[in-house]
């Protein structure tokens, strides 16, 4: 499992990082304090606190993991 922490700003940043997750074989989970959301859902992502960087949790091979953080580097807070 690979963790980062993201900032998703607006609307359309949730759109993208729902379709870059959708495209993805394994699971990601995204965790705001206590509450876990499916990423590959839109409406999960909006039930969250996404004000702060939250907490990306994916799941699978390190190569297919490694893929899916870079194809949603321009969220990645650090």
């Amino acid at each position: 499992m690979q963790s980062f922490k993201i900032t998703l700003s607006s609307v359309s940043d949730v759109k993208q990082f729902v379709d870059a997750a959708a495209q993805y074989s394994g699971d990601v989970d995204v965790v705001s304090g206590r509450y876990t959301v499916n990423g590959k859902s839109i409406m999960g992502l909006f039930s969250i606190d996404l004000s702060d960087p939250v907490r990306v949790d994916v799941q699978g091979s390190e190569e297919e993991a490694a893929a899916f953080r870079a194809s949603v580097a321009e969220f990645i807070a650090e």
